[in-house]
């Protein structure tokens, strides 16, 4: 646990040194004047909701109440909100407190006298007082009325003083109120209101299409090629082109492409995955069973076999030495290397058959093993 706390410390420490400049970039950066308002009055309306259960914190509440006016808009709370505000923000963070050092005296103003008369403080501030923002629907100097998008797009500038006010259409829209489809999408519903513009197949190139599916295209994208019955179809560049890939990799066709896979490492030239799809066996490789197979592997295997039962072997003779000297210490010793051929086999033996657990210990196939043996 220990070594795992020490590993994983420095890794944390130098992703928050790599993601400081980027906090400080954003706490420093300068927003557009409607929008820092709007982060302004935003931060200022969080205070208000978590000071809103507030009260005074005299002894003597009911003489606060009269002399020092209502906790709802008292100095007191006015104070608890200014000390945190803009805390929260993450980008322009000093470009909030700038501007709330501006125009603390409006604030104060508006939480003091107008939170009645005024409860939008967004609409008050931002809009009628420094002249930054517009009422939604409008953008410009003057707040004119913005192009009507259709709820297909926005306007550009909407609800501030600056862009031209016109639609900025949603992807697959097109049009100067949005009420088109663009050449990649079709229209498939339109009533009086409401326009919905849908993707033109895949199979579809320049052009788009007039409807549904690989038969409405007007033209075929690479990859897909155009007939008479059924529109678009895909192309198999794994059979129509000529050694679309390297001699080591095999080809997979996908809808308008293609991609090259590595052949596997016991191939020489393949047709697929996995060493039973091999042209020819590489170096080193025979083929055995369908597949393509280590030979050194299997020679491995061999030598360790040998190697084992030379072993035991060793084992047995030694136990037969021991036996003309000690009786009772060849039991012992013969019984020890019983246990371990025994058990050695039964280990070997559920490995060969595929298993990648600890096997649990089957004792009455141990036992019986263990009688063999001896």
């Amino acid at each position: 646990m220990l070594l795992k706390i020490c590993f994983v410390l420095p890794l944390i420490t130098i992703a928050i040194a790599l993601d400081e400049p980027q906090k400080l970039k954003d706490k420093s950066t300068k927003l557009p004047p409607c929008k820092a308002c709007t982060v302004l009055v935003e931060s200022f309306n969080l205070g208000l909701e978590r000071t809103k259960r507030g009260k005074h914190a005299g002894g003597d509440a009911a003489w606060e109440q009269e002399k020092m006016r209502a906790y709802r808009n008292s100095e007191v709370r006015f104070v608890e909100i200014q000390e945190q505000l803009c805390s929260e923000v993450k980008r322009g963070q000093d470009h909030c407190h700038m501007l709330s050092n501006d125009h603390e005296s409006l604030i104060e103003d508006w939480f003091t006298n107008k939170q009645d008369e005024e409860p939008d403080l967004h609409a008050w501030l931002c809009i009628n007082q420094l002249s930054v923002c517009c009422p939604s629907n409008t953008y410009g100097p003057t707040c004119q009325p913005c192009t009507d998008c259709n709820n297909n797009g926005k306007c550009k500038g909407n609800g501030t003083r600056k862009g031209n006010g016109q639609c900025l259409c949603d992807s697959g829209y097109a049009g100067i109120n949005c009420n088109e489809c663009d050449e990649n999408n079709y229209e498939s519903f339109r009533d009086a209101t409401k326009l919905l513009c849908t993707p033109c197949h895949a199979a579809c190139g320049d052009g788009g299409c007039n409807g549904a599916g690989p038969k409405s295209c007007r033209k075929c994208k690479d990859g897909w090629r155009m007939d008479t019955e059924t529109g678009c179809v895909d192309i198999n560049e794994c059979v129509d082109q000529h050694r679309a890939c390297r001699p080591q990799q095999f080809c997979v066709n996908n809808e308008g492409s293609f991609s090259c896979l590595e052949c596997d490492r016991s191939c020489d030239g393949c047709d697929g995955d996995g060493p039973d799809m091999c042209k020819k066996c590489a170096d080193g490789y025979q083929l055995k069973d369908g597949k393509c197979q280590d030979l050194s592997s299997q020679q491995r295997d061999s030598y360790v076999n040998i190697t084992r039962f030379l072993t035991y072997f060793g084992m047995c003779v030694a136990t037969c030495v021991i036996f003309q000297s000690s009786t009772h210490i060849a039991y012992i010793v013969g019984g020890a290397v019983a246990i371990y051929i025994a058990a050695s086999e039964y280990w070997l033996n559920w490995t060969a058959q595929g298993g990648v657990q600890k096997p649990e210990i089957d004792t009455k196939q141990l036992e019986d093993l263990i009688m063999k043996s001896l």
